[in-house]
């Protein structure tokens, strides 16, 4: 991370490789100058006098006495991106010709751009907020459509708004206790007891409302994650190779052939997941049984979805056990699809071909889809039924992920915080207690926005971003 705001900085701004269109951008208070001494006559900053964005056909020679035409943007005031005069060259997206214009801007007298260091300069020029700053970065690495919607709510202010206005009337209350501690020999109560915990309670719902948010944002990094579970050889992993399109799982009529767990990257509908294959559940008896039951806890643990699959030639005893553990997973993960696999067997079998699950107030299915692989029977539906729960689970979704993982702290030391002040309410203890627990809800919620800096915050979030952004 670079504090150095004096300097002039560029970058390539487009995304490496060639393209139709590159683009070159420089900050800074000297840019004005800059440019001017860059394209000679051809550009005029007029620094003094221009107080909007102006574009600009301009000339600049290269080596070999190339002249090469680019389109030239100018921001000459604060009202720019970074909060300070900026440029952008709009040419040919040739990497070499890049450079070399990116070369010949740095000898005039800039230096290169450090990671995030554009959007660092937003920040501390009040232009966007800390949580606006890591939208940026959301933006440019979204996996798919959906995330990329809540990357740019976010960057246009969504979340920031409602932390701005609680902090807002958080303050308030502040205002209204620090009163009447001014005037405590006068006995004045600028906010009565009863509507100061009606508004400490307010003020720690939608806080919460915010923590859980953040915090089932964090089940997940990054793709959502859809995990197949049930007993051994109930077809898990030839569902698996089928949705895959690839022969990655080992399939093998043996029960317990999978011991790890397998994982493939899906796209269906604009919605990108990740797919994982964990080992059937069964009692262990030896340790490698056991760091397999591990690792698919772990997976399970880690899962948005639930594709439980049910053989349809389960045996009496198999059918006991399956609804056993199914319940089981039921009771830790609230979606799930219950999945009858290996359809084609229905008629040899005497089954009825859409066989009836059995359900119990302990044991409700979220959905239900009988498949067959081999006739490819019920795969679109069951593909359906998960773009529809991973859609679902993205609705009222508010902040990405790094976001959510740097909040999680701060939202929860906000929380105790209130809980701590409406307490003292409670107690009937003293204003000045409630007004000390008040001001570290306020720093708490603070840290989030970047209102209260801290630099090592700063440096984590920046340091992951790419040159010129």
């Amino acid at each position: 991370m670079s504090l150095r705001l004096d300097d002039t900085i560029a970058a390539i701004a487009s995304a490496p490789g060639s393209s139709l269109r590159g683009i070159i951008r420089i900050s800074g208070h000297n840019v004005g100058d800059l440019v001017q001494r860059l394209f000679n006559q051809e550009f005029t900053s007029d620094s003094g006098s221009v107080q909007t964005a102006r574009a600009h056909q301009v000339s600049i020679l290269l080596e070999g006495d190339l002249s090469l035409t680019v389109r030239l943007l100018f921001w000459p005031d604060h009202r720019s991106f970074t909060g300070e005069p900026l440029a952008e060259l709009h040419g040919i997206g040739s990497p070499p010709l890049l450079e070399e214009i990116l070369q010949r801007i740095c000898v005039s007298g800039a230096r290169p751009a450090d990671r995030g260091e554009f959007t660092l300069r937003a920040f501390l020029a009040g232009r966007i907020d800390l949580v606006q700053a890591e939208a940026v970065l959301g933006v440019i690495d979204a996996a798919d459509s959906e995330e990329l919607t809540t990357a740019l709510e976010q960057l246009g202010g969504g979340i920031s708004s409602k932390i701005a206005a609680a902090r807002e009337q958080l303050l308030l209350h502040l205002a209204d206790l620090e009163a009447g501690l001014d005037f405590v020999e006068e006995d004045i109560d600028f906010v009565s007891r009863p509507d100061l915990l009606l508004r400490l309670t307010d003020a720690e719902h939608w806080v919460e409302l915010l923590l859980t948010q953040a915090t089932d944002r964090l089940q997940s990094t990054g793709r959502r994650r859809v995990v197949l579970a049930g007993l051994p050889n109930a077809g898990k992993s030839t569902l698996f190779n089928h949705l895959a399109g690839a022969e990655a799982a080992l399939v093998s009529p043996t029960p317990g052939t999978t011991r790890d767990y397998l994982t493939a990257v899906l796209e269906h509908q604009g919605t990108v997941f990740e797919l994982v294959d964990t080992a059937g559940w069964e009692t262990a008896r030896d340790g490698i049984e056991e760091a397999a039951a591990h690792l698919r806890q772990e997976q399970l643990n880690r899962a948005d979805l639930v594709l439980w699959c049910s053989a349809i030639d389960r045996t009496a005893e198999e059918v006991e056990q399956d609804d056993s553990l199914f319940s089981q997973c039921r009771s830790l993960k609230s979606r799930l699809i219950r999945i009858t696999t290996k359809l084609d067997l229905a008629e040899s079998l005497n089954k009825p071909r859409t066989p009836e699950i059995r359900q119990t107030p302990a044991v409700s299915v979220a959905a239900s889809v009988a498949v067959s692989v081999n006739r490819q029977e019920g795969i679109d539906h069951l593909k359906r039924d998960i773009i529809e729960h991973l859609t679902d689970l993205r609705t009222g979704q508010e902040m990405i992920g790094t976001t959510a993982a740097r909040c999680e702290e701060s939202l929860t030391h906000a929380v105790q915080g209130l809980i701590r002040a409406r307490q003292l309410v409670n107690d009937a203890e003293g204003d000045e207690l409630i007004a000390l627990e008040l001001r570290d809800v306020l720093s708490h919620l603070g840290r989030i926005v970047g209102e209260v800096q801290d630099e090592d915050i700063l440096d984590r979030i920046f340091s992951r971003f790419c040159i010129g952004k």
